[in-house]
C-alpha cells in the first residue's frame, strides 16, 4: 500500500494520499488546503487519482476539494449527513481563515460497509458520526482514516452544528475499539495512534 500525510492549511489538517502498489490507482483523503502540494505529492508518487474522499464536511477538510478535483478529474464520495454543512461553507472559511472553497458537489454518497476498490486495494466505509453526522472513517488494511473522531489521547469536538458527544463516544466505543490493538489510526489532526493505545490511555475512555 502506498501511504503519503501531508499536513495542510492554518488548522493543520492532515491530508493522505493512498493507493496500490501494484495499479497505481489511488485517492486523496480530506484536501483541506494547499492544492499545488498535495498534487505534487501525486505526482511524485506515480498516483493515479480515483476517489476524493471527505472524512466529514467541515471546511477545514474540503477547502481545496474543487481546485484538486479540477485538476485531477476525480470522483467526489463523502456521506449524505454531511451535505447540510455545505449551506454554510463560505462563512466558515472566512471564519477560519481558509480560501473559498466554491460549491463542492459529490459525485455521489458513500454508506456504512460500502466497499470502494482502489486496483487491488478495498477500502471499507465505516459511518462513524458524532464530530458531525455524516462522519465516516475509511478502513485499510490495518489502517484507519478516521478524520475528527479521534486522536491521540483525545476525541472530536462535538459543539459544532448536530454533533454529539455521547453518539461520537458510541462510534469509538463499538467502531473503533472492537478492531485488533494493532490497528493503526490515522486522525484529521495531530500524529498517528493505535486502537490499543489509546483503549489504554485516552482519558475520555
Amino acid at each position: 500500500m502506498i501511504l503519503k500525510t501531508i499536513t495542510v492549511g492554518p488548522l493543520g489538517v492532515n491530508c493522505y494520499l493512498i493507493g496500490c502498489e501494484k495499479t497505481k490507482a489511488g485517492a486523496v483523503i480530506d484536501p483541506g488546503d494547499d492544492a499545488p502540494i498535495i498534487s505534487n505529492a501525486i505526482k511524485q508518487n506515480e498516483l493515479d487519482i480515483k476517489y476524493i474522499l471527505l472524512t466529514h464536511g467541515h471546511v477545514d477538510h474540503l477547502a481545496h476539494l474543487m481546485k484538486l478535483r479540477d485538476e485531477i478529474n476525480a470522483q467526489f464520495l463523502m456521506h449524505q449527513e454531511d451535505a447540510f454543512l455545505f449551506k454554510g461553507l463560505l462563512a466558515q472559511a472566512l471564519m477560519f481563515g481558509l480560501p473559498n472553497p466554491g460549491n463542492p458537489k459529490p459525485d455521489r454518497f458513500i454508506a456504512e460497509g460500502e466497499e470502494i476498490l482502489l486496483g487491488e486495494l478495498k477500502i471499507k466505509v465505516l459511518h462513524t458520526p458524532g464530530h458531525s453526522p455524516g462522519s465516516v472513517t475509511y478502513f485499510v488494511e490495518d489502517k484507519l482514516f478516521v478524520g475528527d473522531l479521534v486522536f491521540a489521547g483525545s476525541i472530536g469536538r462535538t459543539d459544532l452544528p448536530k454533533g454529539n458527544y455521547q453518539t461520537l463516544i458510541n462510534s469509538i466505543e463499538t467502531k473503533i475499539f472492537t478492531l485488533p490493538d494493532e490497528t493503526i489510526i490515522y486522525p484529521g489532526h495531530g500524529p498517528t495512534t493505535t486502537v490499543g493505545q489509546e483503549k489504554a490511555t485516552n482519558p475520555f475512555f
